[in-house]
C-alpha cells in the first residue's frame, strides 16, 4: 500500500551574505515519498549525474543545480520532504518562499490520488495560498501492468484515469497536469520544464508586486536539453 504522497517543488530567490541577492536568479525545491522513489536511489543517481545532494532520509533533503533559462543561469533547488503523517507539524516549516509545488500521486494508487484534494491541497493552500501547483501522475508505465491490475482488482479498485486526474487538476486550479514514468522517463523533462517556467513566472510577480505582470517568453525552447537528465530519477 502506498503512503500518502506529495512532491513539492519550489523555486525561491536566494540571499547571500549581508542579505544580498545571489547572482543566480532563482532556486527550487522538491519533495518525495518513499513509494515514489526512495531518497537513497535519488541520491545515488544524482551523484552520478553531478548533482550535489545534501540532507538525509528524514524530514527533508536537498538537491541543487544550475540550469540555463533564456541564456541566464538559474539555481534550481529540489527539496525532498517526507510525506508521512508523523511529519505533518514539521513539514509546513519547509514551505517558506515556495514558488512552485509539484503535487504528485501514483496513477496506480487511488488512495494517493484521493489524498491530493483531501490532504495536500488544503495543507499547501493554508501555508502558500498563491503559489502555483502542477499536478503530476507518476508510475504511468504501470497503468496497464497485469500484476498491478490484479492487485487493484482484489481491492475492487482501478488505476486513476487521465480524465479523472485532469478534472481534479481543474478543481484544485492547478497550472497543469502531467503524467510521467521514472522507469521509461516519459514526460520527465516536461515536468521540470513546466515547473521551472511556472516557478519563475510566480517569483517574478512576487518580487515586482507593483509592476504589471511580466510576460514570460517561451522558456521551454530555451531550456538546456541535458540538465533535466540529472533529475530523471526524482518522480
Amino acid at each position: 500500500m502506498y503512503n500518502r504522497v506529495i512532491n513539492e517543488t519550489r523555486c525561491s530567490r536566494r540571499t547571500g551574505a549581508g542579505g544580498r541577492r545571489s547572482p543566480l536568479p532563482a532556486g527550487g525545491r522538491c519533495r518525495h515519498s518513499l513509494h515514489l522513489g526512495s531518497w537513497t536511489e535519488i541520491s545515488r543517481k544524482a551523484r552520478r549525474a553531478g548533482v550535489s545532494p545534501s540532507g538525509s532520509e528524514g524530514l527533508t533533503a536537498l538537491l541543487s543545480s544550475v540550469v540555463s533559462v533564456d541564456g541566464k543561469p538559474v539555481r534550481l533547488q529540489l527539496c525532498d520532504t517526507a510525506g508521512q503523517d508523523e511529519f505533518d507539524k514539521l513539514r509546513p516549516l519547509c514551505y517558506t518562499n515556495t514558488d512552485i509545488f509539484l503535487l504528485c500521486f501514483s496513477v496506480v494508487s487511488p488512495s494517493s490520488f484521493q489524498n491530493v484534494s483531501e490532504k495536500w491541497v488544503p495543507e499547501i493552500r493554508c501555508h502558500c495560498p498563491k503559489a502555483p501547483i502542477i499536478l503530476v501522475g507518476t508510475q504511468s508505465d504501470l497503468r496497464e501492468d497485469v500484476k498491478v491490475l490484479i492487485e487493484l482488482d482484489k481491492c475492487k479498485e482501478k488505476p486513476v484515469s487521465e480524465e479523472a486526474a485532469k478534472l481534479c487538476a481543474e478543481e484544485i486550479k492547478a497550472a497543469s497536469y502531467i503524467e510521467c514514468s521514472a522507469l521509461t522517463q516519459k514526460n520527465l523533462k516536461e515536468v521540470f520544464d513546466a515547473a521551472i517556467v511556472a516557478g519563475i513566472q510566480y517569483s517574478d510577480t512576487q518580487q515586482q508586486p507593483k509592476k504589471s505582470k511580466c510576460r514570460t517568453p517561451d522558456k521551454m525552447k530555451n531550456l538546456s536539453k541535458s540538465w533535466w537528465k540529472k533529475y530523471c530519477c526524482f518522480v
